[in-house]
């Protein structure tokens, strides 16, 4: 039954003020890929800065990574994006897919957030790992990544289109998000370290949001002796860098210091 209401009864009217709410220094927009179990604990981490909020969205994709259901997600785009509303004031939006740009095109994927999102500074995975990598001052690099060798080639094509050497690749071979996100740390460091110490590659990229790279970063910086990155580190800092905080993050390694 409905309750019935007490019309003698009145209720008080309270006295309040507001403020810039929690993301007073900028409030940050993620679209993150259903199937992705890592990308939101490692971000709240590395964006863990007073004044900064994070707001995500969750977008349909396929667990099975391929060239065509990559491109696929180009549809799904609009309709996340949407759901983070304009009126909260982003200082920066990103889409959480580092094969997803590669395939659909950062170019494009720019253009669909700009119609949501109009003026709002964006990025993604692959972007954010470029701007990463320059800040780094880094010219060949080493490609770590979760993927089948269609995607993985298309990713290094991608950033020798950029003008970024990938002289050494290394790959998993998983073709299903929901495993890339079950691959533990260890390997992962693993990976960085057998790929990195090529002494044809002055860095590490570690691709794909899905994988537990964020905690490995300054561990395989330190073996190796050179500068690493990853997609959800890279999305982070670029993220910060374009929302205007510059902040260094103690433990999240070399890119951090930059600004």
């Amino acid at each position: 039954m409905t309750p019935r209401l007490d019309n003698s009864q009145t209720v008080e009217k309270l006295a309040f003020e507001t403020d810039a709410g929690i993301g007073y220094r900028a409030r940050i927009g993620l679209l993150v890929l259903q199937t992705d179990q890592t990308l939101e604990a490692e971000l709240a981490a590395l964006m863990a800065i007073e004044g900064v909020a994070l707001y995500h969205a969750r977008l349909a994709n396929d667990a099975v990574v391929s060239p065509r259901s990559l491109a696929r997600m180009a549809e799904e785009l609009p309709r996340a994006a949407e759901l983070i509303a304009p009126s909260l004031g982003l200082a920066a939006i990103g889409y959480a897919c580092t094969s997803g740009a590669t395939i659909i095109g950062e170019t494009r994927v720019a253009e669909i957030l700009a119609r949501i999102h109009p003026g709002v500074p964006c990025t993604n995975p692959l972007t954010a790992a470029k701007a990463a990598l320059a800040a780094l001052g880094a010219a060949r690099v080493g490609l770590v990544t979760p993927y089948t060798p269609d995607v993985t080639l298309a990713m290094q094509a991608n950033f020798s289109a950029a003008g970024i050497d990938v002289p050494v690749v290394g790959s998993f071979y998983v073709d299903n998000d929901l495993e890339v996100g079950k691959i533990n740390e260890a390997s992962i460091l693993d990976a960085a370290i057998v790929v990195g110490q090529d002494p044809r590659c002055d860095s590490v990229f570690i691709s794909c949001t899905s994988l537990r790279s964020a905690r490995v970063i300054a561990l395989a910086e330190e073996k190796l002796g050179k500068p690493v990155t990853a997609s959800n580190h890279a999305l982070a800092w670029h993220l910060l860098r374009l929302a205007g905080v510059a902040d260094q993050q103690a433990g999240a390694g070399l890119l951090f210091a930059h600004h």
